[in-house]
């Protein structure tokens, strides 16, 4: 299964890329570990969502509807902004353009970097995902176009899972 990689720093927006790397069950076990120190340092707590292949797009369904339910219709919608907009994410994309698309457009297929960037652009808000990188663990997604405050929170355990991410005293 392939997953994103994020690669820059905190607060900035990043470069989306791919890769097939799942880790030692031993190693996610910590690196979730570091995931939820960080959560409680913010003041934030993960809502789960289910982990069926469709977490990515569970926790940004969670995040806009409140409905993790509503994923397929996420999803479509990073599909139509990954079809409508292609000479802004092919550059991203390692493979035939259209076989991507078309891999990320069945149900159960991770999300990942370039999706997430497709979903900021797509509805027109901010996202901030918390994950359990070492290094680099604040991830900043910025819309090509911005149409209001809204930020979406998600957290990743790298590799692994996403789930929504709300205020440690939200009633969810």
């Amino acid at each position: 299964m392939e997953t994103p990689a994020y690669v820059a720093g905190v607060g900035r927006a990043l470069e989306p890329k791919r890769f097939t790397n799942v880790p030692e069950p031993a190693f996610a076990s910590h690196d979730h570990d570091r995931l939820d120190n960080r959560l409680r340092l913010y003041g934030l707590k993960e809502k789960k969502v289910r982990g069926d292949g469709n977490c990515q797009f569970r926790a940004l369904a969670d995040q806009l509807f409140r409905d993790q339910e509503r994923h397929a219709e996420c999803r479509a919608a990073v599909i139509s902004q990954l079809r409508r907009e292609r000479e802004h994410y092919a550059v991203f994309v390692d493979q035939d353009y259209l076989s991507y698309v078309g891999e990320m457009s069945r149900d159960a297929t991770w999300g990942d970097h370039i999706t997430l960037q497709a979903a900021s652009d797509a509805y027109g808000v901010g996202m901030c995902v918390i994950s359990s990188y070492k290094d680099n663990f604040v991830i900043e997604i910025t819309p090509r176009t911005k149409r209001g405050e809204r930020v979406l929170w998600i957290s990743f355990w790298a590799e692994v899972h996403y789930n929504s991410v709300y205020h440690i005293d939200a009633n969810v």
